[in-house]
């Protein structure tokens, strides 16, 4: 990066924040501190209203937040970010009544040029899950469960929330659980909680929520107990599998909803996930049987329970030649 586009997004950055400190920008930019001292002093040098802190907890302090005038996007980065929307068409998304009416601003800022080039840019891009019958400009269908937006809103402010959880329809559960994760997963959204009444880590269909509120119960476990117990429970797990490049990919196309996997080794060409499988579940055994066989010959146990070992053999065994 250009030293001074560097010093302008940095610019843009500190513009946001009331407060900073060098070792952010450090972090954000991938700079030295040396560096991110020198663009900082030229910044001020250029009348950007700063002052700072000295000692432990300082840095510095933004006296006015519109300082910057508004973005003007460039005809690439318009592009850039329409085709973005496109991409993502029909997709289970949240606050995607924002995106439409973003999608209509950035229509209307663009030149009669651009327009015309944003059209024909939805008519000839096709992207999974998008619909070539349907050539409309501004369709885009709100396919996410209607508390998704609710969960985020909450969670940026507390994790520690009271949900309804409605598993079958008349008989409603009322949870009290701390979210870890929001994420989605084989086309649907879920999310990662700690049950504090069961003492269990659950996931949850977005779908089957409903009533979400920050709760107003005192913790029994702090955010670090939580995760010290996630982190206790994933080293006791029963399944531990290791993925070369191809079981890595297969495992981004279909797995089973909340398993995480972990990228290792060099350019993340390598990642191993855990999973404690209840050995009793004969049908969960089969499953798991099926899907990682799916992954392909990569795949390296270093811990596997006998049952499933055993319904490996039994599916060898049945194996017919002709």
């Amino acid at each position: 990066m250009k030293k001074t586009e560097r010093v302008n997004l940095i610019m843009r950055y500190i513009n946001n924040r009331a407060h900073f400190t060098i070792a952010e920008i450090q972090r954000e930019f991938k700079i030295s501190r040396a560096t991110a001292i020198r663009d900082i002093n030229e910044i001020q040098e250029m009348g950007f209203p700063l002052t700072s802190e000295l000692g432990r907890g300082g840095g510095y302090y933004v006296l006015q937040n519109q300082y910057l005038p508004a973005a003007r996007f460039t005809p690439e980065e318009l592009k850039a970010i329409f085709i973005s929307f496109i991409a993502s068409k029909n997709s289970q998304l949240p606050y995607l009544q924002n995106r439409r009416s973003i999608t209509e601003k950035l229509i209307g800022i663009a030149s009669q040029t651009q327009q015309d080039e944003l059209i024909e840019l939805n008519n000839i891009l096709l992207f999974e899950n998008t619909n070539p019958a349907n050539p409309n400009l501004l369709e885009l269908d709100d396919a996410a469960p209607a508390e998704l937006n609710q969960l985020i809103s909450l969670a940026v402010r507390d994790k520690h929330l009271r949900v309804t959880y409605e598993l079958s329809l008349g008989w409603p559960q009322l949870l009290d659980v701390f979210l870890l994760h929001i994420f989605n997963s084989n086309a649907q959204w879920l999310v990662e909680v700690y049950d504090f009444d069961s003492d269990e880590f659950r996931y949850l269909p977005v779908e089957m929520l409903r009533d979400s509120a920050i709760s107003e119960q005192e913790m029994k476990w702090s955010e670090q107990e939580i995760l010290n117990k996630k982190l206790l429970r994933a080293r006791e797990s029963n399944l531990v599998v290791k993925l070369d490049s191809i079981g890595i990919q297969r495992f981004k196309r279909m797995h089973p909803p909340g398993i995480i996997l972990s990228l290792t080794g060099m350019f993340q060409s390598s990642g191993i996930f855990n999973v404690q499988l209840d050995v009793t579940d004969v049908e969960a055994l089969a499953y798991y049987a099926d899907w990682l066989l799916f992954l392909g010959k990569g795949v390296e146990f270093e811990r596997i329970p006998d049952e499933l070992r055993a319904v490996f053999e039994e599916r060898l065994a049945t194996l017919r030649f002709i």
